[in-house]
């Protein structure tokens, strides 16, 4: 084998001398690229097709900031660097000798410095070797901390200022996507898709909660844009948060008509509208709602242990996001209790109270059976996605005080 092996190396070098050579022999000339307007009109149609696949119903909201967020970072990287025009002179017949012999020594030196011959017939222990999970994601951080940089010499750039919080929110780091988002706000002013994305990053940062400044940037939108999609969205969501679900659920019924027909968004919207309008006093249709409520003073409170089955271990990076909820057994899937960790908490263990509910009207105590579920999710959307991790006991009662072990042993399809 060892012959075989040198044997496949001399051939390599001679080929690699044989692309290397022929040209120093003559004149050439490299002309100059434009590699600024190539990465540009790539990134335009990249966006275009996104643009069709959210109008389409293929994309929610949430998923197609994330994708641009991820566009728009590689075309800044791609931009700075510089793109200069070289032009190869005459090279001398001495250096193509010199090269002949330079490369082959400089290929072996440099495998004996770091090659291994041995790898021919490799061991156990060098087939276990594997790359580290977040290598994409610590790409992404060192993309995201160079554009934080540029961002202290340019504090009037509207735009930096916009992207950066957009890339803040894809890496979940709330509190910073607000404030660059604040900044941008403060340059361009009353922009409707800046002060949505501001307020998306305020709730966030605030465990989730409407209340305050974002509410009162989704309505100053709604009075100048009537039908935006996503204001409808976070107005229904503000609304239900402070329990006025009648006026969560005219929002929301106006947003499920501009959404594209069975669409995935559209179904989403419609299974929490169910739920919402089962909490109006004379339920949705004007006669008495029919849930499986408990009395209200009736005081729930769920032990979840989670865990990670070991054959996943391997494709979950620590900084993933954890949701472990509770859901009603049948109707929307809106989680009536929820807590947010990160994967390098697991394995750990929480409670679930009617504190945690997401709205006022949809909590633990108000049904006698639930669904736990634990979700694993690389994007940290509150949306489930195809190829989340996810655990699941299909029922539960509320009246249950016993520790309830959930292991994440599934996908999401």
């Amino acid at each position: 084998m060892i012959w075989l092996f040198w044997l496949s190396v001399s051939l390599l070098i001679l080929l690699a001398l044989a692309f290397i050579l022929p040209p120093l022999w003559r004149v050439h000339r490299v002309a100059d690229a434009d590699m600024d307007a190539r990465n540009i009109a790539i990134a335009k149609t990249r966006l275009a097709e996104l643009k069709e696949q959210l109008s389409g119903g293929m994309l929610s909201p949430a998923q197609y900031e994330a994708q641009r967020t991820e566009l728009e970072l590689a075309l800044s990287d791609d931009l700075d660097i510089a793109q200069t025009a070289n032009t190869a002179a005459s090279q001398g017949r001495w250096l193509a000798y010199l090269l002949a012999v330079l490369v082959p020594l400089g290929a072996l030196a440099l495998y004996a410095g770091l090659g291994t011959y041995q790898a021919i017939s490799p061991t156990p222990d060098m087939l276990g070797a594997s790359q580290p999970a977040s290598a994409k994601l610590d790409e992404i951080n060192k993309m995201v901390d160079k554009l934080a940089k540029r961002m202290e010499s340019h504090p009037n750039d509207a735009e930096g200022w916009t992207m950066l919080g957009k890339s803040y929110k894809y890496l979940q780091q709330y509190p910073k996507a607000a404030d660059a988002f604040g900044k941008a706000y403060a340059l361009l002013g009353e922009q409707p898709e800046i002060m949505l994305s501001y307020a998306d990053a305020l709730a966030f940062a605030n465990g989730e909660q409407m209340a305050g400044k974002p509410a009162e940037l989704v309505f100053k939108v709604l009075a100048r844009e009537p039908d935006n999609i996503n204001a409808l969205w976070y107005g229904g969501m503000a609304k239900a948060q402070a329990g006025d679900a009648a006026e969560g659920v005219r929002l929301w019924r106006k947003l499920l008509a501009l959404l594209p027909p069975n669409s995935q968004s559209q179904q989403e919207v419609q299974a929490l509208l169910g739920k919402l309008e089962a909490t109006l006093p004379n339920g949705p249709a004007g006669t008495p709602a029919t849930t499986s409520a408990k009395p209200a003073a009736s005081a729930v409170a769920l032990t979840v242990q989670a865990s990670l089955a070991p054959e996943f271990k391997s494709a979950v990076s620590p900084s993933d996001t954890v949701f472990i909820y509770a859901q009603a057994i049948t109707g929307g899937r809106m989680p009536l209790a929820i807590v947010r960790k990160s994967a390098a908490d697991l394995p750990l263990t929480v409670t679930l109270t009617d504190e945690q509910a997401m709205m006022p009207n949809m909590k633990l105590s108000n049904f006698s059976e639930v669904k736990l579920l634990a979700r694993l999710s690389k994007s940290g959307n509150a949306m489930a996605q195809p190829g989340d991790l996810l655990g699941t006991i299909e029922s539960v009662s509320t009246t249950d005080k016993t520790p309830h072990t959930l292991v994440i042993n599934g996908s999401v399809k």
